[in-house]
């Protein structure tokens, strides 16, 4: 089974982000919005459903509307497709480049591939400058942009909040934890400050690492997971620690696929 995790550049109108999980139905395993960067992660079970979405998304938000701190390139900014058990990142590649194509022939969405070629932070600094796309029209849709469409690995995305901190304090911490394995962003939100962050190993570098790392360097207010995460993570980290960095069994990819199982079964 491939895992989509879809970011929408979406995280306000939470009544429309209720309506697009309910014509979705199970296929949609977690939806995390956050206001100030308006944005809407939705994590999927299915490359149908990932379609839909995207459909959904284009035909009801527009990127000219949109105003927040995450940097977005598209309304459905960010596609990557995500070999669980069983499946291959080959077969990560093949989903996500029918699914440029789809999106290209059906919606008129150009679409930046990422992956072996590239990673997504190259997108972002060149789509459109020195970068065309790999899929679609050469100039971006008037309301929904661009998308970038990835096939990568399991990652974790991961935000630390901080108590009496700066933004200068923030971006300092972000430059310092950052690595080939930890990507960051020192961000303000609001009145408070925040690094956010994708763990790509994971497996490696997990949250309690990377909490840790920043509690050297500020006091924390509190941690956010934003998503799902593995189960192999999850028992990594000792459950007493769990609480404090916002982890449980229930946001695992594993138990949430689970939920979905039984609640496609007892529809039979």
């Amino acid at each position: 089974m491939l895992e989509c995790v879809i970011n929408i550049s979406e995280g306000r109108r939470l009544d429309a982000i209720e309506k697009i999980r309910g014509q979705i139905g199970h296929d949609v395993l977690d939806i995390h919005s956050d206001y100030h960067h308006h944005r809407s992660v939705f994590t999927l079970a299915t490359t149908k459903a990932a379609r839909q979405l995207t459909e959904l998304s284009a035909a009801q938000f527009d990127l000219r509307q949109h105003i927040g701190v995450h940097p977005r390139i598209g309304i459905i900014d960010v596609v990557p497709f995500v070999p669980l058990e069983n499946s291959t990142i080959e077969q990560a590649i093949q989903a996500r480049n029918e699914f440029a194509e789809f999106a290209a022939s059906e919606l008129k969405i150009p679409s930046f591939v990422y992956g072996p070629e590239r990673d997504l932070p190259e997108i972002r600094k060149r789509a459109f400058v020195d970068l065309s796309p790999d899929f679609g029209p050469n100039q971006a849709h008037p309301t929904a942009g661009a998308i970038c469409v990835g096939a990568r690995q399991v990652l974790v995305a991961y935000n630390i909040w901080l108590k009496n901190s700066t933004i200068e304090d923030g971006r300092r911490i972000a430059r310092e934890i950052r690595s080939p394995k930890v990507r960051t962003l020192g961000l303000q939100l609001g009145n408070e400050i925040q690094v956010s962050m994708n763990l790509i190993s994971p497996d490696e570098v997990g949250p309690d690492f990377v909490f840790d790392e920043v509690a050297k360097r500020a006091d924390i207010a509190r941690a956010e997971l934003v998503g799902l995460v593995p189960a192999r993570v999850l028992t990594q980290i000792s459950k007493s620690r769990w609480a404090d960095l916002d982890l449980s069994k229930e946001k695992t990819i594993e138990w949430c696929l689970a939920t979905r199982n039984r609640a496609i079964q007892n529809l039979d």
